[in-house]
């Protein structure tokens, strides 16, 4: 009987053990009905919330203690690992999978190291402050101190890289043709305008088209909320793109229904911006109306809130994106939501881009984030995340991102890397090249469905 009662009772703590474990990994998985919840949600988004400050006080970041959700940080040795990337093959073009230029992905030029710049731009990252002080002081403060300590929880295989070396322009290029991705979608800013931790990066726009070129790539154009953007603006920035860029080869178009072939222009938090300013600018009848003119295109909104879609609807943007990649965090990247949304487009006649990603951590710049963190289970993530898009019938697939190293949203080669304070997230037990190759297989499934829709709802083919 004791024998009996032993068993039992083993018995029982694995099952108790077996719960627990799936509990942790459907927690890090994260439901389609996740809720925000405080202290974080929708008040990190601009005009929801204020926003966060950033701070300039020197402080090594990584010797505080962080949650990692996916590495094991004990017993950290002082000495320093990366693993060094082998050298890249040439691609043989002709042997790889057709490109697909209805697959986007969001791609970040605004990163910079002493050799090109003079400077580390944006790997030196500050920690952003929680706007509740009783949260803020129980965070660190400070900036990140590269090559070794990065603003991300990852570590490129190119290193604390510059933007501006052109043969890291020519490797992103190369990965993302062999990901099979048609068109990446440039984070921009109007001429000598930047984001608040970085450098003006327009100067950049030539070289990147001429090397997207080189792959038979596509550029277009994901447009920031630089200072007062508004119809006047945007009118005038939109010009300045078209007419310097839109002779170039790679500079992307989508052949609309009408058989029309237009430029087409991502509006990141386009909610700023109230819908009556949009609708002067894109709507036929508006004061300063961009639409029938040598400047037309497809402007397609940032949809966060269900209540956005009428705003959009009355601002005469033309389609919708979802961005963020996690799962359950806005109404629009909660895949539980894309159907409805689909169908709304649908009724107005909009494009619907989904976004999808391969998971989301941006503690080491927003320590206080963690339950926004999305595990990427080995790319298992990122799969549902297609799939539910693919379920959709999507006019468009966007990817967040290509290397948004700060949010952990990359797609970028990654390779594993220890000091003696931090053990950064890595693809492993895969390689590098994980999430080129899975992406390269999706691309393939998707140009392969959608070729068959697109007859029965009349998408564009080409």
């Amino acid at each position: 009987m004791a024998k009996f009662r032993r068993r039992t009772c083993i018995i029982l703590a694995l099952f108790i053990l077996f719960i627990f474990s799936l509990m942790m990994g459907l927690k890090m998985l994260r439901p389609n009905t996740a809720t925000f919840g405080a202290p974080f949600g929708l008040d990190l988004l601009p005009e929801l919330h204020q926003r966060t400050i950033h701070l300039g006080k020197s402080f090594d970041f990584r010797k505080s203690d962080r949650i990692n959700s996916e590495t094991n940080t004990k017993n950290l040795k002082s000495v320093e690992i990366t693993m060094k990337p082998s050298k890249a093959p040439e691609l043989n073009l002709e042997e790889l999978p057709p490109l697909n230029n209805y697959l986007h992905v969001f791609y970040y030029s605004w990163y910079g190291n002493p050799q090109f710049d003079g400077k580390y731009i944006h790997w030196n990252h500050p920690v952003l402050e929680h706007w509740d002080p009783r949260i803020a002081k129980n965070y660190p403060q400070g900036r990140h101190n590269p090559p070794d300590d990065i603003g991300s929880s990852f570590y490129p295989e190119l290193g604390s890289y510059s933007s501006r070396d052109p043969s890291v322009i020519e490797t992103h290029m190369r990965q993302m043709r062999s990901a099979s991705i048609g068109v990446l979608a440039l984070s921009w800013y109007p001429p000598d305008v930047n984001d608040e931790n970085g450098e003006p990066t327009d100067n950049l726009v030539p070289t990147i088209l001429d090397k997207a070129h080189k792959y038979n790539l596509k550029v277009t154009f994901h447009i920031e909320p630089y200072s007062n953007r508004d119809d006047q603006n945007m009118y005038q920035n939109v010009k300045y793109i078209i007419d310097k860029y839109g002779n170039h080869p790679a500079f992307y178009r989508y052949k609309t229904k009408t058989g029309n072939a237009l430029p087409m222009f991502y509006v990141y938090d386009s909610y700023i911006t109230k819908p009556e300013k949009w609708a002067n600018l894109l709507t036929t009848s508006g004061s300063r109306s961009i639409r029938n003119s040598p400047y037309d295109g497809l402007f397609i909104a940032l949809l966060v809130e269900e209540k956005h879609k009428y705003d959009i609807l009355q601002s005469g943007f033309d389609g919708i994106y979802t961005y963020f990649a996690t799962n359950g965090f806005t109404y629009g990247s909660s895949h539980q939501n894309w159907a409805s949304l689909k169908l709304f487009c649908d009724k107005y006649n909009l494009i619907f881009i989904p976004s999808v990603g391969p998971g989301y951590i941006d503690t080491s710049i927003r320590p206080w984030n963690t339950q926004n963190t999305r595990n990427r289970i080995n790319g298992k993530y990122y799969e549902i995340a297609l799939s539910a898009a693919l379920q959709t019938h999507p006019s468009l697939i966007s990817i967040t991102s290509f290397n948004e190293w700060h949010e952990g949203t990359q797609i970028e080669k990654a390779v594993p890397k220890r000091t003696s304070n931090t053990v950064y997230l890595d693809y492993r037990p895969h390689k590098p090249g994980l999430y080129l190759e899975l992406t390269r297989k999706w691309s393939e499934k998707y140009r392969k469905e959608r070729t068959t829709y697109t007859l029965d709802h009349q998408l564009p083919v080409s």
